[in-house]
């Protein structure tokens, strides 16, 4: 009986010290709550901490960093182009009791950061022009060759930019967190898009300013093509007449040089020549089935008279 009560005892007192401490990690943070009242200072030490127990509770917040996202909102531009802006921060909780006063967990932040950097943000992109909120820089338009007045538009100079609003958004949001034991550390804009009627005009403009340019290359790539093939024949034709007019030019001179010869032969022996060039012709015109009908003072037949 008496070790069962012992027993018995040391449980008892194992489990009240149990609840008497608690553990805290190099992450995290601590505040005690006493019926739901925070109690004493919060405790930011790693290690092994005691409470009241059944009394006390230990609530515990994150030291590191904590992401926030946000969904996608439709916000109009100060040029009234209707946009989806979707945006993302990263915070952290730097005054646990105050964090767990206004705000009592990460839900609850959450929930407040939402309200917060959804409207700073849709403020700020409802007071600049769509090309601000896009660009973060200006460009120098002499070395971008611009094509259309669209394009001359994206080269217009911005006075703030991206990065500069992300900026704005962060510090006026920074103000309204500031009693809240939050700190916010940074703010982006994730992501631009027009809404989807608006981007399907915009992407049927960009094909058809595309199409347009596709085609100006494609005339100038066929002039071009018209211009290389008038000069090919144009070379063409000029080598073929130098070459049919050297061509000529030897035959002119190979039948001088034949005439030469020719006259020649004709001035040693008239006789033997005119002779020689009738045999030939003979042989060019008569076969067995040539009939001539000739007078017999015909210089043709000259040859066939039987020699007196």
């Amino acid at each position: 009986m008496i070790r069962a009560l012992t027993i018995l005892v040391a449980l008892a007192a194992l489990f009240v010290g149990l609840a008497g401490t608690y553990l805290v990690s190099e992450t995290e943070q601590v505040i005690i709550t006493q019926f739901g009242n925070p109690v004493g200072a919060p405790v930011t030490a790693p290690g092994l901490h005691f409470k009241v127990p059944f009394i006390q509770r230990a609530n515990y917040f994150e030291k590191r960093f904590l992401e926030w996202d946000g969904n996608p909102n439709q916000v109009p531009t100060k040029d009234k182009r209707f946009i989806w802006v979707d945006t993302f921060a990263r915070w952290r909780i730097v005054d646990p009791l105050l964090f767990f006063q206004r705000l009592r967990d990460e839900r609850g932040a959450q929930s407040r950061l939402d309200d917060i950097l959804d409207g700073e943000t849709r403020n700020a992109v409802a007071s600049y022009d769509l090309i601000e909120i896009v660009r973060s820089t200006n460009r120098d338009p002499a070395d971008v060759p611009v094509e259309s007045e669209e394009e001359q538009t994206i080269l217009n100079q911005i006075a703030m930019g991206r990065e500069r609003i992300s900026r704005e958004i962060l510090k006026r949001a920074s103000a309204r967190t500031a009693d809240l034991g939050i700190e916010l550390l940074d703010l982006r804009l994730k992501r631009i898009n027009y809404v989807e009627e608006v981007q399907k005009d915009v992407f049927a403009r960009m094909i058809a300013e595309r199409q347009r340019v596709a085609e100006m290359f494609r005339s100038e790539g066929q002039g071009e093509a018209a211009r290389i093939q008038g000069e090919r024949e144009r070379d063409l034709q000029r080598i073929q007449s130098e070459a049919f007019r050297s061509a000529e030019e030897l035959r002119g001179k190979a039948d001088a040089e034949a005439t030469d010869v020719y006259a020649a032969a004709y001035n040693r022996d008239a006789d033997f020549y005119a002779f020689t060039r009738s045999l030939e012709t003979y042989e060019k015109v008569v076969d067995s089935s040539t009939m001539f009908i000739l007078g017999t003072d015909s210089e043709f037949l000259k040859y066939f008279e039987r020699v007196r």
